[in-house]
C-alpha cells in the first residue's frame, strides 16, 4: 500500500495541520510516512500545500509527482494540481470555495462543501477537518478513530465533530 496526497489552499485553512494528522495516524497503524509543507511568502493567506506519502514499504522521496489523492481546499489550488493527480486518481475539493469542477474526466472528483458544513458548526477553521473527515471515509486505510485521538487542544471537540461530519458527507 502506497498513498501519495497533495493537500492544497489558502495559508490559514489549515493545510500543514491535516497533513501532519494523516501522518501521525499512519505512523500510529504502523505505516511510514513523508511529510513536505510548502509555504506561500505570506503564509496567512498565501498558497500553502504539503506532500503526504503513507506506505507500508519504505519512501524513496517525500516529493510527490503523481498524486492518488488531491485534498483541495481552494479555487487556485484546484486549477494549480489537477494535472499532478494520477489518471484514476480522487481528487477532494471544497465546493464551498471552489466553483468550477475538475476539468479532466479520468479522474474521480467529490465535491464536499467543507466550509459551509464547517460554518454550520459554528467555526469555518474546520472546514479542513471536514475535508479530513471525507478523505478517511474514501480511503478507509486510516480508522477515523487514530485520528480523532491525535486531535488535542481547546478545539478538539469540534474538530473530532467537524471530522464526523466529514464522513458523513
Amino acid at each position: 500500500m502506497e498513498e501519495k496526497i497533495i493537500i492544497a489552499g489558502f495559508g490559514g485553512q489549515g493545510i500543514m495541520f491535516t497533513g501532519k494528522l494523516i501522518c501521525q495516524a499512519g505512523m500510529k497503524k504502523g505505516f511510514n510516512v513523508t511529510y513536505l509543507p510548502s509555504y506561500g511568502a505570506e503564509v496567512r493567506g498565501g498558497t500553502a500545500h504539503c506532500n503526504v506519502v503513507v506506505s507500508d514499504n519504505l519512501i524513496a522521496s517525500p516529493v510527490v509527482e503523481a498524486a492518488d489523492t488531491l485534498i483541495m481546499m481552494n479555487e487556485p489550488s484546484l486549477l494549480k494540481f489537477e494535472s499532478l493527480l494520477r489518471p484514476e486518481g480522487l481528487v477532494l475539493f471544497n465546493s464551498t470555495l471552489i466553483n468550477v469542477s475538475p476539468r479532466r474526466n479520468d479522474i474521480s472528483a467529490v465535491a464536499v462543501p467543507a466550509t459551509a458544513i464547517a460554518y454550520q458548526l459554528g467555526n469555518v477553521k474546520v472546514a479542513n477537518m471536514v475535508m479530513l473527515g471525507k478523505y478517511i471515509a474514501s480511503k478507509e486505510f486510516l480508522p477515523v478513530e487514530k485520528v480523532k485521538d491525535i486531535i488535542k487542544g481547546p478545539l478538539s471537540d469540534l474538530n473530532t465533530e467537524a471530522i464526523s461530519e466529514g464522513v458523513k458527507a
